[in-house]
């Protein structure tokens, strides 16, 4: 009986130990654990912050979870709400609804005490994630500073129009035609690098005289065609071109003759149109294309001349800042205190929030 009760007793302990490392997607050998939560697994970029992030989680043994929304608000409430219960040490989230500072409160709300880093999708607009970070010690952002991708595309696209005018030009008219490929109707980032992608753009061509650009679809009073599931895709944006090219169209003499796209993915749909048409392909006229990101597609899109410029988005620079933040938290810092120790040339600290850090972007247009 003693030997029965001795076996029993050693596989509840072995049982014991599988449940407690259950679903964890790290090898950490910390008995702390953070909750990582992504708006969706789709996006190519955010696809390489998760592979940093978890390469550096595992390399500072911090034991994770990766949970996935697939674009929905409720659902990664409800998991916000499982891994609290849970008991997960720090939740870091990449918020389904950019820019809805009223739903990164109703997840603190449901946070409590446990600590909230917010990155890359934006908790608010024009200032309203202010109060919610003062109001919330125990939260923090770490992102990009929303603007300045579209500031710097829209500046990189104004001076290669400019030095590149007449070849762009295709039908000699004087005039610059562009196609505008935004990711997703409320987003932040997508909102600041549509405006000025083109008016920073504009801005340097005016000053040197040259008309500004000039939107290929006069009935389109938006000036631009979203990804209407709100996924940056490129699919999307390869069917808005296909759909482009019935009317508009070097046969027609009116050649869509520039092509902006919030980020890399929907500029490797526009591409992928191009070179089905025969264009941007070697030997043929090249529609300059330019996106944001600076994915391995991307730049190999470039080194091979079909693509023209992007803005690199530093995935490994946010994943560092991500994971260096979450060890001091765990190991008892606030978020303030946290996101101040970081010393690096990437990192700056917001000017209106010592809460918000910014990882900087840089112009790419080749190696």
């Amino acid at each position: 009986m003693k030997k029965i009760l001795a076996i029993a007793l050693a596989v509840l302990m072995l049982l014991g130990m599988v449940a407690c490392t259950e679903g964890n997607g790290g090898s950490g050998e910390s008995d702390t654990k953070i909750s990582v939560f992504w708006y969706d697994e789709s996006d190519v970029f955010l696809g390489s912050v998760r592979d940093a992030l978890n390469t550096e989680l595992e390399n500072l043994g911090i034991a994770y979870d990766n949970l996935y929304a697939t674009n929905n608000q409720s659902t990664q409430l409800d998991q916000i709400k499982t891994a609290i219960a849970g008991g997960t040490d720090l939740l870091v989230v990449n918020q389904v609804t950019s820019g809805a500072a009223d739903t990164a409160e109703d997840i603190l709300e449901a946070a409590g005490d446990t600590p909230v880093l917010f990155f890359n999708r934006a908790i608010g607009t024009d200032g309203s994630d202010l109060p919610v970070l003062q109001n919330h010690p125990t939260a923090c952002f770490i992102g990009t500073d929303a603007p300045e991708a579209g500031h710097m595309q829209g500046n990189m696209i104004g001076e290669y129009v400019l030095a590149n005018y007449d070849a762009i030009d295709f039908n000699g008219d004087g005039l610059i035609t562009y196609a505008m490929m935004k990711g997703d109707e409320a987003n932040v980032e997508a909102i600041y690098r549509t405006q000025y992608g083109v008016e920073d753009a504009n801005a340097v061509l005016t000053a040197a005289g040259k008309p500004a650009l000039v939107y290929f679809d006069p009935s389109n009073a938006d000036k631009y065609q979203v990804d209407q599931a709100g996924n940056w895709s490129a699919a999307a944006a390869k069917e808005y071109m296909d759909t482009n090219f019935v009317s508009y169209n070097e046969t027609n003499g009116n050649l869509i003759e520039l092509v902006i796209c919030n980020n890399d993915g929907m500029a490797e749909g526009v591409v992928a149109s191009l070179q089905e048409k025969g264009y941007n392909v070697p030997g043929a006229h090249v529609v300059p294309v330019f996106g944001v990101d600076a994915t391995d597609n991307a730049k190999s899109l470039i080194a091979e001349g079909a693509m023209t410029g992007t803005v690199k988005q530093d995935a490994q620079g946010m994943a560092v800042a991500i994971s260096l933040t979450a060890k001091a938290i765990l190991e008892g810092a606030t978020p303030v205190a946290a996101l101040a120790g970081l010393s690096d040339e990437r990192f700056s600290i917001a000017a209106d929030s010592e809460s918000k850090l910014f990882v900087a972007y840089a112009p790419y247009t080749g190696e």
